[in-house]
């Protein structure tokens, strides 16, 4: 997929695209309307082994669209510094392309397990009871990466 990238001399390494993946608190989710129309959302997430987790109600637009489309790209955009006089940005990015299913059992409370993990550290045991009372009322889809890109300006 790095051959599609027009600056090849921005592409970033591997490590470096899941290295924003990791460290990331929010990105865009992109996929196709029922009408062939782009939606994009933002979206928290986490990645873990190689795939990406989001959490949502158990009803809506993006449940719809995916339901006939599930082919999707996540992008995550990292620090960025606005260079005035120089007409630029410094900036990394990552994007990762996929496809999306809804999980469920013990994997849909791992998941929301590492949410907790990630965004709310201190709160671990509060953070069990609020999925427990909330599991019936969350989806928790996965993407299943099958390819991803990075991008970065850095001087």
């Amino acid at each position: 997929m790095n051959s599609n990238i027009r600056r090849q001399d921005r592409v970033s390494t591997s490590e470096e695209a899941v290295g924003l993946l990791v460290k990331g608190e929010f990105g865009f989710l992109s996929m196709c309307s029922t009408e062939n129309e782009g939606y994009g959302i933002p979206m928290n997430y986490v990645f873990e082994n190689g795939s990406i987790y989001f959490h949502c109600a158990t009803e809506g637009t993006k449940l719809d669209y995916l339901k006939s489309n599930n082919k999707v790209s996540f992008c995550v955009v990292g620090e960025t510094t606005v260079l005035p006089s120089d007409f630029g940005t410094l900036y990394n990015s990552a994007m990762a392309f996929g496809k999306i299913s809804e999980i469920d059992g013990d994997e849909k409370r791992y998941a929301l397990t590492l949410f907790l993990k990630k965004y709310s550290a201190d709160f671990i045991e509060e953070g069990i009871e609020f999925i427990n009372n909330l599991y019936s009322r969350v989806k928790v889809l996965k993407l299943s990466i099958d390819t991803i890109t990075g991008k970065s300006r850095k001087h």
